[in-house]
């Protein structure tokens, strides 16, 4: 209709002009013109509005929330005692993300771990005063497990749970990412010939040679150079199982997800995923989704044996727990578990397609424009991340922002919301990494 009003005017104008004819052939072209412009803003605007109702559809939409969970009150005091290469830091984002929407108080750390490699010590975490002082509700960061001191800062109702991974394929991901930084690592050529011949390579004296053996034991606050003993693992598994309500296996990661969230009694969206700090595939791979770097070939069957004997004890805790997990599952019952696993993959499949540009395919941390979602680098591998799809509304953006923040990036996050500076106040951005000290900045992380 408007178009019409407007070739009327132009041809009564025309057929009485004053002027030459190119300059109204000018006007009527320019006319043209702004009639498309508004068509396609009108059109954009539309288009837009559908993008924005259907995003809200789906993080609105009742498969959200998942099957019933009951009577159950949800938990908000939780320990996760955060393993190494365990697929540890996408439960750690899972943690973070559920304690920022519901507003809890972190117990961070005054650098970007709890004291790791020490034993843990309440006055690691920033703000701790004395025990009942203020209320922790989420401790989600790397560091040696001692429980006496835990439950300084931890109210006494705190869920703890862990993680837990083949020791072989914590071994294989561990010598791409530690080798740079463990003295047991630096001459091995590669995983198989450190195999071969640990104690040819190893030194227990050696700062950061736990990264090399027993690294599951040595987290949970045991001694990673003892001589194994059956009576002694069992001692240990004991003390876990004594604390430790629920340990997660790496492998069955969406099942472990089932778990936790009917543990916890949260909905199912706040165990939806995607995977953080994953290793670049290239050759293939073992357990946890990583891949194999250049350096680090395939391991024969008998390389991989005497892993296993190096690693006796996280070999036995691994084990046990495990099979307690399965037993867990039995438990909760396969159909069901199924089902839920199930639905869970639904909905990680439609966040994907809602947040996630290409298809939700991680890219090398280079080629990700936004430098404040880049993931940190260390080792001889690629850490890879994500891209946000682009056009996302403002609470969308946000809601995608949360599920691929890099671990240290939230960190700091929660931090400045935790602790707000005054303006002014200048901070010493450091980075306390796996790998030593380091110092950020734009975008690069250089050792100090």
């Amino acid at each position: 209709m408007l178009f019409k009003r407007r070739a009327r005017m132009l041809g009564w104008v025309m057929c009485r002009r004053v002027g030459p004819l190119w300059m109204w052939n000018t006007l009527l072209v320019f006319g043209v013109i702004a009639f498309a412009s508004q068509l396609l803003g009108y059109i954009f605007n539309k288009s837009s509005s559908s993008i924005q109702l259907a995003a809200h559809a789906i993080l609105s939409s009742s498969d959200s929330q998942g099957p019933s969970l009951g009577s159950c009150s949800p938990h908000t005091h939780i320990m996760f005692l955060k393993t190494h290469k365990t697929a540890s830091s996408t439960v750690t984002n899972i943690l973070y993300r559920f304690g920022e929407e519901h507003h809890l108080r972190f117990a961070l750390p005054l650098g970007y771990q709890l004291g790791y490699p020490l034993p843990f010590v309440a006055n690691r975490v920033k703000g701790y005063q004395s025990p009942g002082a203020q209320e922790f509700h989420i401790m989600a960061n790397h560091l040696r497990f001692k429980k006496t001191e835990v439950e300084k800062v931890m109210p006494a109702d705190t869920f703890y749970f862990s993680i837990m991974r083949d020791p072989v394929a914590i071994a294989e991901s561990s010598f791409d990412y530690y080798k740079a930084t463990t003295p047991a690592f630096w001459k091995a050529k590669t995983l198989g010939d450190f195999a071969d011949d640990p104690w040819k390579y190893y030194n227990p004296r050696a700062r950061n040679n736990h990264y090399a053996r027993n690294l599951l034991w040595f987290d949970f606050g045991m001694d990673h150079n003892a001589n194994f003993s059956v009576s002694l693992a069992r001692r240990g598994e004991a003390l876990i199982r004594h604390t430790f309500k629920l340990v997660l296996m790496t492998e069955f990661f969406d099942q472990s997800m089932i778990l936790l969230r009917h543990a916890l009694c949260w909905p199912l969206d706040a165990v939806v995923s995607f995977s953080l700090n994953a290793r670049q595939r290239k050759l293939g791979g073992r357990g946890g989704g990583s891949g194999r770097s250049q350096s680090n070939p395939v391991l024969s069957e008998d390389q991989q044996e005497k892993l296993r004997q190096w690693n006796a004890f996280d070999c036995f805790i691994y084990d046990a727990f495990n099979r307690t997990f399965w037993e867990k599952v039995d438990k909760f019952g396969k159909s069901r578990m199924e089902e839920e696993v199930g639905l869970l993959r639904k909905r990680r499949e439609a966040l994907t397609r809602l947040c996630l540009r290409d298809g939700g395919k991680p890219i090398e941390a280079h080629h990700i424009r936004d430098k404040t979602i880049r993931p940190y680098q260390s080792g001889l591998v690629k850490i890879l991340g994500y891209e946000l799809q682009p056009g996302l509304d403002n609470s969308t953006r946000i809601a995608c922002l949360r599920m691929i923040r890099p671990e240290l990036q939230y960190k700091d996050l929660l931090d400045a919301k935790q602790f707000p500076r005054t303006r002014g106040q200048q901070s010493d951005h450091r980075i306390q990494t796996d790998s030593g000290l380091m110092k950020a900045g734009r975008g690069k992380s250089e050792p100090v």
